[in-house]
């Protein structure tokens, strides 16, 4: 898989970073990211995610949305809810969330 950057956004936007620490493939876990993808590449408001996981199971999520609507959709989604709900009790040991909002974005491709 070739990584790929959000980039081209105008601020201001906001972010929601997920970091968490999980093996590194439980059962079911990657069907279900592969539906809440689904779901979140479908609400209006949505502008992309990177995602980065080491072998040891850290792995940091960075979604970013146009406005906290947006964002507030996708953390009230019933279908998240439910994978959050399932993986707090499955998947994951540890996870954080932070939400922020972008004012200033910039970045660089040798490409």
């Amino acid at each position: 898989m070739t990584p790929n950057l959000v980039a081209g956004l105008e601020p201001p936007y906001y972010t929601a970073v997920f970091t968490s620490i999980r093996p590194d493939a439980p059962e079911g876990y990657a069907e279900t990211s592969a539906r809440m993808q689904e779901i979140v590449k479908g609400l209006p408001g949505f502008l992309g995610y990177e995602a980065a996981r080491t072998p040891g199971g850290i792995g940091i999520t960075v979604a970013y949305f146009r406005d906290l609507e947006s964002l507030d959709a996708w953390r009230d989604n019933a279908e998240h809810q439910e994978a959050k709900r399932h993986g707090r009790k499955h998947w994951y040991e540890s996870y954080s969330v932070h939400i922020g909002k972008v004012e200033r974005s910039y970045g660089f491709d040798k490409g």
